[in-house]
């Protein structure tokens, strides 16, 4: 007897999505967008750079229960884009969404340590003239770039679905019936 594959998420499922989407984008926008634009002199910089650090730790905590979830839970069947090579994108595609989210938690973590951001934070140390300087800094940087674009695909992806092949795609990742 086998059971049929659900045709929605589990709820838990839907609200860690759309949370790690909305502390994604928060992040790639403090770090593409506001953070550059701060002088590292402004005391400002270390209170942004905390708060990325702290919203960084939640990342990691809902990328370990997606992992957790991912094996624990039933998912509906994959979706159909309408040829192999778009589902073999498809799933290359939430593959490296949670490869690059892991290196960017990860190369956080490396430059936390390296430049001793506890330090920094606790003002006994000043704020590092140059991140660069860690050699985290650049894994965090480039994967950030390519984890941009993957959200990018993914979000092209699932609007084709919902407009273009309009098969309501997006009612598999929301709450109710």
């Amino acid at each position: 007897m086998s059971e049929t594959a659900p045709k929605k998420y589990h709820p838990a499922w839907v609200a860690i999505h759309w949370l790690t989407a909305l502390l994604v984008f928060m992040m790639l926008g403090v770090g593409k967008v506001v953070m550059p634009g701060i002088d590292p002199t402004d005391p400002q910089k270390p209170m942004m750079l905390q708060s990325h650090a702290f919203i960084g730790g939640a990342i990691a905590v809902l990328l370990i229960i997606r992992l957790v979830l991912l094996f624990t839970t039933k998912r509906p069947a994959p979706a159909d884009a309408g040829s192999p090579a778009l589902n073999f994108i498809g799933k290359a595609t939430h593959i490296l969404l949670y490869a690059f989210m892991i290196g960017m938690v990860l190369s956080g973590l490396g430059l936390f340590q390296m430049a001793n951001l506890p330090a920094v934070f606790s003002r006994a140390i000043p704020y590092p003239a140059n991140f660069f300087d860690y050699l985290p800094r650049a894994g965090h940087g480039l994967t950030s770039w390519l984890l941009l674009g993957l959200v990018a695909l993914h979000f092209g992806a699932a609007m084709f679905h919902q407009f273009i092949k309009k098969d309501n795609l997006l009612a598999r990742m929301w709450f109710g019936k």
